[in-house]
């Protein structure tokens, strides 16, 4: 059973007296690379989005997107990464070559971001940050001194917001407080949402079967959303389970395209075709990818698994924008 497993053993963490984490696992770190000295396709630097909440972004170029002096601007791709809350990878050499990868096949220019972590700080304030970045690119754009690859090859009119597990939730917060906004000339113009992580407190068969999961046991689920929600508040609200009524659900029907990918061997499948039904009653135009196998970050962890989800990106961004 689940109660036999201690989920901070799991997860690698121990909860400090002061309410902070100690995370005892590291992924590789990799350093931005804004010059490409070996014919790199991708090159790569970092900005703060907010230095009082210690915030930043990783700017992902491909550099064989133009050649010179054409004039053709490329859409531009704010990803969220995958975090489960309590755990960020933005720098990792993971995430790196998968965002790397993304920019080069779009081809965009992709703006990850390094958002707050939980318990130190608990939701809403993961959305918060996923709008900064909204706003900051549209900064960058319009302000001349703003950031050069934007300013110079980026296509505000064309930006999408792309998030993987907690990202793809932010994702989705994040896109619906965009519709209550000013943004233009920005215009968001789909939404692609990843294996999002979403829960509740009734369980779902998925989640029931998933009780002693090798990667994500129901207990460490459990745990995730404890450290990350509002202190009082259960896994019924909507942050956690958006199919429940709330101030979000009015702007559900707001949303630009969305693409939401899924893998049936994910403990969260369950979840995630409910999100699939939230949307179609909200008459949200939707493209939904589910494999009948895999499991949760599955792409993590295959290179291949990562590359296939990159080709439906690029094919989802090809027909929203009716390119051949």
């Amino acid at each position: 059973m689940s109660s036999d497993i201690d989920p901070y053993d799991h997860l690698c963490i121990f909860l400090n007296p002061d309410g902070t984490l100690t995370r005892f696992l590291e992924l590789p770190k990799k350093k931005a690379n804004p010059i490409a000295t070996n014919g790199e396709p991708v090159v790569s630097k970092d900005h703060t989005l907010n230095a009082e909440k210690e915030t930043h972004v990783r700017i992902y170029m491909p550099t064989i997107k133009l050649p010179p002096n054409d004039d053709t601007r490329i859409p531009i791709i704010i990803f969220y990464p995958f975090s489960n809350w309590y755990f960020s990878i933005w720098d990792s050499e993971t995430n790196d070559r998968m965002t790397s990868e993304l920019a080069c096949q779009v081809p965009a220019i992709v703006v990850s971001v390094d958002y707050r972590l939980a318990p130190e700080h608990r939701l809403p304030a993961q959305y918060h940050d996923g709008v900064d970045a909204i706003l900051w690119v549209r900064e960058q754009a319009l302000n001349p001194n703003g950031e050069q690859w934007i300013k110079d090859y980026g296509d505000i009119s064309r930006c999408y917001l792309y998030g993987h597990s907690g990202g793809g939730n932010i994702a989705f917060f994040a896109a619906l407080e965009a519709t209550r906004m000013e943004l233009e000339p920005l215009k968001i113009v789909g939404n692609i949402i990843n294996q999002p992580l979403f829960g509740g407190m009734v369980r779902t068969d998925s989640e029931l079967q998933s009780s002693t999961d090798p990667l994500l046991p129901l207990c460490a689920q459990d745990l995730c959303w404890e450290l990350c929600l509002p202190k009082g508040e259960n896994r019924d609200h909507w942050y956690c389970n958006p199919m429940v009524e709330g101030p979000h659900t009015s702007a559900i029907s707001k949303l630009g395209k969305c693409l939401v990918i899924g893998f049936c061997g994910d403990v969260l499948i369950d979840r995630q075709q409910e999100f699939i039904t939230l949307l179609i009653r909200h008459e949200v135009q939707i493209e939904a990818l589910f494999h009948d196998f895999g499991f949760h970050a599955i792409d993590l962890a295959d290179p291949k698994w990562a590359n296939l989800i990159v080709e439906s990106i690029k094919d989802f961004i090809a027909e929203t924008e009716n390119k051949p």
